[in-house]
């Protein structure tokens, strides 16, 4: 049943829209291994992941040694992916960002493979995501500017194995960019 989140608090519920039945969120959340102390200190961390233990230990109400044996679970058990900066792309001469969606000439496991594998070796591109529809792929692509990406474009986006069609989109202005899951 599909389960819409929104941005909730601890005590709201989760609706499965299907058949209005309700659940309490740490309820859900519990019962995959997490109680609210966890859902808290990810909380936390989703929203600076550089806050000082103290800090932690302050705003989730719990022993220095709690946090700490919590936190590194937390990330041994692969609930939290990774901790790193964002960085501001136009600052740094990365202003253009394109969206591109690719077509590939075969639908099999080995052309999807060989594509994979040569994506994560291109650092121009962000993200890649496997899609169903019209596309195969989507990609998140940063460049410096629209001469940087038909260079791009010509000697690396379309040299990608098994690659018979691109669909290119611009984005104009990034109106919501790496919003945090909603805990």
């Amino acid at each position: 049943m599909p389960i819409e989140l929104l941005n909730f608090s601890k005590t709201d519920h989760i609706v499965y829209y299907s058949s209005l039945n309700t659940i309490n969120l740490e309820d859900f959340f519990m019962s995959e291994n997490l109680d609210r102390i966890d859902i808290s200190l990810l909380r936390l961390l989703q929203k600076n992941g550089r806050m000082p233990n103290a800090e932690l230990v302050n705003e989730a109400n719990i022993s220095a040694a709690t946090c700490h044996r919590r936190v590194q679970r937390l990330m041994t058990e692969g609930y939290v992916r990774d901790v790193h900066a964002q960085l501001e792309p136009a600052e740094l001469g990365f202003g253009t960002l394109a969206l591109v969606g690719v077509v590939l000439d075969r639908s099999t496991p080995d052309s999807f493979g060989l594509f994979e594998q040569a994506v994560h070796n291109i650092r121009t591109i962000l993200d890649c995501y496997l899609v169903a529809g019209d596309f195969d792929y989507f990609l998140k692509i940063r460049v410096r500017d629209m001469a940087d990406f038909n260079r791009f474009h010509a000697s690396r986006l379309i040299a990608l194995p098994g690659v018979r069609q691109t669909r290119t989109f611009f984005v104009m202005k990034e109106v919501v960019d790496g919003r945090h899951l909603p805990l």
